[in-house]
């Protein structure tokens, strides 16, 4: 259907035949096949580019002779296309080298562009999903087995330069006037532990002098005791972050967990009770005072109201605070909604000083973490907490990877001009 009739240089022209014929659908249809035609036949000039003329070759401080032509089939965003290669070995034998993989940067047996397009596609559905996905909109017919071979080692790869990788961030066309900074965590489902454990979410929020929001860095580890790991990449997201944004205001806004204060308190210049997770407790407090069903306007009143002091009234906490201590002694009310306002007083009362809410509002700062609450669920959730899935740690690290890659503009480029420039082979 498609061959090469001319080449000139680095260019080349490719002749190909299209049928237009029957409904519009049926004529896309052979359009899309006469692409990837052209496509397969293009690639395969492509390849050959980066082969050798046969010729020795040193590796280092070693010499390789090349032991013959081998045919290999190679997968492309448009069809395998077929290629004879050079292939090299010592004097003694040992590893085969093929010069022709290494320099036009081969992921296991994929050209780059579709290994990128494979775990691309498998960052946001499983593996049938992907399979389904290529061969219903772009004509490819690719194995399972192969989709997630290719697509964890790019995201071994992911995972395992997170530490060592730097990417840079986007030239915004606004000073940054805050940075937000927030985790939580998420429970996945565990095939080599029995039930759920938590997955760890991280965002890096970047905000004009309007409290418009320019840039959001996203992160996320596979479940993992104590959490150290995921903490020195977010410290080292955030000390990044100071080096380019030094002015910045670094906030950080979190819930309630111990666990977010002690880094938290590190790595921002202030810190900031989620005022959503504190409107929760103030629910509470709403239900031990209107416990009834008939009271239900009423409740949702005074609950409206008292949100809206919390966010604008400095002395309401105090109230706040009274309103759940004395209801929580009323022997009348149901031992549950005692037990929620004997919780929010102890909310309340541990956390004041981080619900300076007025201020922040005064100031034209966030005062939620809605973009990490977002991400739990983008980021983690929606991928990993599909029906009937389990995940191991290292599959559940690897897809996180791809995914915090993905999501983050600008660091899905970045990835793979690192892999362009190193070969996915020396990565690993």
């Amino acid at each position: 259907m498609a061959q090469v009739v001319g080449r000139s240089g680095d260019e080349v022209r490719v002749e190909v035949t299209v049928r237009l014929g029957g409904s519009l659908l049926e004529m896309e249809e052979a359009i899309l096949e006469a692409t990837n035609a052209v496509g397969r036949c293009t690639t395969e000039e492509a390849l050959k580019r980066f082969d050798t003329d046969g010729s020795p070759i040193r590796v280092g401080e070693i010499k390789l002779t090349a032991r013959g032509c081998d045919p290999k089939e190679y997968q492309t965003p448009y069809g395998p296309v077929q290629v004879e290669r050079h292939v090299y070995q010592t004097s003694r034998g040992g590893r085969i080298h093929c010069p022709l993989e290494q320099q036009g940067r081969i992921v296991r047996g994929a050209t780059p562009r579709f290994a990128a397009q494979l775990s691309h596609k498998y960052a946001q559905l499983n593996v049938r999903g992907v399979q389904t996905d290529l061969e219903q909109n772009h004509g490819r017919k690719v194995a399972t087995s192969y989709i997630q071979n290719v697509a964890e080692w790019v995201g071994s790869i992911a995972a395992a330069k997170e530490e060592r990788w730097e990417y840079a961030l986007p030239a915004l066309d606004a000073p940054v006037a805050t940075v937000v900074v927030g985790l939580d965590g998420a429970m996945i489902p565990m095939a080599d532990s029995a039930g759920y454990r938590e997955a760890m979410a991280g965002t890096l929020s970047f905000y004009d002098h309007e409290g418009e929001r320019r840039h959001t860095v996203y992160l996320a580890a596979a479940p993992e005791y104590g959490k150290q790991a995921f903490l020195e990449r977010m410290a080292r997201e955030i000390d990044r972050a100071k080096q380019h944004h030094p002015e910045a205001l670094y906030l950080g806004i979190a819930d309630g967990a111990a666990g977010n204060w002690s880094f938290l308190e590190q790595h921002t210049n202030r810190q900031l009770i989620d005022f959503f997770h504190a409107t929760e407790y103030v629910a509470g407090i709403a239900r031990g005072l209107y416990p009834q069903r008939r009271d239900e306007g009423r409740r949702a009143q005074w609950l409206h109201t008292h949100c809206r002091r919390l966010k604008h009234d400095p002395e309401v906490i105090d109230l706040l605070i009274g309103e759940a201590a004395r209801l929580s002694q009323r022997s009348t009310l149901p031992q549950k909604v005692r037990d929620e306002l004997l919780g929010a007083w102890t909310y309340f009362t541990n956390q004041r000083h981080r619900m300076d809410y007025p201020a922040f509002v005064a100031e034209g700062l966030p005062i939620g973490s809605g973009v990490t609450e977002a991400a739990c669920k983008t980021l983690v959730k929606q991928r990993l907490c599909a029906s009937g899935m389990r995940w191991k740690t290292k599959g559940a690290g690897i897809v996180l990877s791809l995914r915090a890659l993905t999501q983050t503009a600008g660091r899905w480029k970045q990835f793979w001009e690192k892999i362009n420039q190193f070969g996915a082979e020396c990565c690993c």
